[in-house]
């Protein structure tokens, strides 16, 4: 199986009402804006889309409206996070039949297996279903890192056709390339770190920070993509103290509130998170703040 996952693919927030319920009509706007600034997929419901705070019926009908919103336009792609290899296969079934166009699979949560057992949880969900997959390797988040020898069994299954490599090293893109060639698309799944992975052959960007300045992302992308280095550097400096956000606990919440900052949704998270205050949320205004009096000309790039 062969796939094109390339570009700038937000990880999108799930957008909440006051009370907790899932706010549709904000995640349609929020969408729709994400189309026209021009990025090229979404991961619906991964880290930054609270996964692990829906119920099983809320995220199939997440992923429904996110299918239909989108209506081709763009790829759609589902994090898979759950307890079991069951309960992800029948997840990945279900999201096959809701029109997804790949899936990002995590290991399972909770219980962290040894390398064996990893590999037996993305073999079942792989062979559960015709989707596209992407491995998630996270180690910094969940523990388990899918090194090389694991990545060489699992890429006898021919639907495993990507990583969104998160060791924070950039060093495993290149390992990667030089022991399994063009076999896997490689995505950069770390903000801090995206340029140097696009300059080493990352064929896209999974990110957290491009739902708030999707076009910078986009233009960032494409400048490193077309070797204009110098070009994407000066982005990239700008973008810094924002994408250093997407590395530490409270991601989503920051990412949220910077959100709602430039209007582009709310910053309500459903417990045990909670809203960032004090210092924290001080910190995100300031650095939000500079960056908006600061911000860029794309124009000036013309890539168009």
């Amino acid at each position: 199986m062969k796939v094109n996952w390339q570009g700038v693919f937000p990880a999108i927030s799930t957008q909440f009402n006051d009370d907790g319920s899932i706010n549709y009509e904000s995640n349609a706007r929020m969408l729709e804006d994400l189309i026209r600034d021009g990025i090229d997929g979404v991961i619906a419901l991964g880290t930054i889309g609270e996964n692990a705070s829906l119920s099983p019926e809320e995220k199939r009908e997440f992923i429904k409206h996110t299918v239909e919103t989108v209506n081709g336009r763009i790829l759609v792609l589902s994090g898979c996070t759950e307890n079991t290899a069951q309960q992800a296969a029948k997840y990945a079934q279900d999201v096959e039949a809701l029109g997804v166009d790949g899936l990002m699979l995590l290991p399972a949560m909770v219980y962290r297996g040894t390398d064996r057992e990893v590999i037996a949880h993305y073999q079942h969900v792989a062979r559960s279903t015709k989707l596209p997959i992407m491995i998630y390797n996270n180690p910094v988040g969940y523990g388990v890192d899918i090194n090389l020898e694991m990545t060489a069994v699992l890429a006898e299954e021919p639907n495993i056709v990507a990583i969104k490599e998160s060791t924070t090293d950039t060093r495993r893109l290149t390992e990667l390339q030089s022991r399994f060639g063009d076999r896997f698309n490689i995505l950069c799944g770390v903000d801090d770190i995206a340029l140097e992975s696009i300059l080493l052959g990352a064929t896209g960007w999974i990110s957290g920070l491009t739902n708030v300045f999707p076009r910078e992302s986009v233009t960032l992308f494409k400048l490193a993509r077309a070797g204009r280095i110098d070009e994407a550097r000066e982005i990239y400096r700008w973008f810094m103290p924002l994408l250093r956000l997407d590395t530490i606990p409270t991601l989503v919440q920051c990412i949220k509130f910077a959100e709602q900052i430039v209007g582009r949704g709310s910053e309500n998270v459903r417990l045990p998170r909670m809203t960032l205050v004090g210092e924290e949320r001080a910190y995100v205004e300031k650095v939000m703040a500079e960056a908006l009096a600061t911000r860029l000309d794309l124009d000036k790039y013309n890539l168009n």
